[in-house]
């Protein structure tokens, strides 16, 4: 059966995008059973704790101060607030909470303080804890770490050549280096990026080659389509065929055999027809509940309509690594 490997080359990643489209949903369905439970999804809930009012000029985002797009900035919310909709998320069968903070680094302050009183919460609720909150040091990393983190978000949005295309506030190399300050904090990655962009296929698929080219293949991988929002550089960008999506998705189950393959953003513009062809092609993890950070996604009981209509189970918190596994009743049937 398929080995983890590292050796993908940008030649071969391409060749297996370009695969016949039934074609390329079998194998990346082959390579799904052979790695993981096909009838698991893992369920994940986002919060936006700080919206708006980034000093980053990322071309795709409505919360950069740069863009007039309507997102009003504000504060970081208390940790009361995001205990709250954690006990929501979880009732709705999410099994982790992803913190999003629109910063463009963590500084060492209060509010930094205050986002690990919201991680231990969260996570003394038995629910995985992710934080995406910009760039790390490898002591921020190792903090959050100690607060009970159980995964940490940095996408790496595109390929490297692309990338300055996007974003000139900083390189791709600072986003590697978090990556490297989460891995050695022995946080689990979860890194991604977006299509939709106005990138070229190879510019997909160099995405995926330097992900499976990590130290550590990230644990989740989510791959967004581009959600344009008017005052954003991205606005006038076409919406993204579902038959990319769909090759996406296969190439990066086939490339990655054993991570989670999130279907992120840009779900709510997707049938239930094309979410099954993502599913089929190897996708395993969705982003549920009713935003996205400031974009709108599908809300919690429609996807559990969904997942009831495909015959999928929410997987359990901590199925990975982490916490030894909590057996609980089933309470979704």
């Amino acid at each position: 059966m398929s080995v983890e490997r590292k050796n993908w080359t940008v030649e071969q990643i391409l060749e297996v995008y370009n695969t016949p489209l039934l074609e390329l949903v079998n194998r990346g369905q082959e390579v799904h059973r052979a790695n993981n439970n096909p009838s698991e999804v893992q369920v994940s809930s986002l919060i936006s704790i700080k919206t708006g009012g980034c000093a980053e000029d990322c071309g795709y985002c409505p919360q950069s101060v740069k863009y007039n797009t309507g997102v009003e900035a504000h504060k970081l919310m208390t940790v009361d607030e995001v205990l709250g909709a954690a006990d929501i998320a979880k009732s709705n069968g999410a099994s982790r909470l992803c913190m999003g903070a629109a910063w463009r680094e963590v500084r060492d302050n209060s509010d930094f303080e205050r986002v690990l009183e919201m991680v231990k919460g969260v996570n003394a609720k038995d629910m995985e804890v992710c934080c995406t909150l910009g760039m790390l040091t490898e002591e921020q990393a190792q903090k959050l770490a100690d607060a009970g983190l159980y995964a940490y978000n940095h996408n790496i949005d595109t390929s490297e050549d692309n990338y300055k295309k996007i974003i000139t506030t900083r390189k791709y190399d600072d986003r590697l280096d978090t990556i490297k300050n989460v891995q050695k904090a022995k946080i689990s990655v979860c890194s991604g990026g977006i299509i939709g962009m106005g990138e070229s296929v190879e510019d997909r698929v160099k995405m995926l080659h330097t992900l499976s080219s990590l130290d550590e293949i990230p644990d989740s991988v989510p791959i967004n389509a581009l959600v344009p929002v008017a005052g954003t550089p991205m606005e006038n960008q076409p919406l993204l065929p579902i038959w990319d999506m769909v090759r996406m998705i296969a190439t990066t189950r086939i490339v990655m055999p054993k991570a989670v393959v999130r279907l992120s953003a840009g779900r709510t513009q997707m049938s239930l027809e094309g979410q099954a062809l993502c599913f089929l092609a190897g996708a395993n993890s969705i982003f549920a509940g009713d935003k996205l950070l400031t974009t709108p996604n599908p809300e919690f009981n429609e996807d559990m309509e969904m997942f009831r209509i495909f015959g999928l189970t929410p997987r359990k918190a901590f199925n990975g690594k982490g916490k030894l596994e909590h057996v609980s009743a089933d309470h979704h049937h």
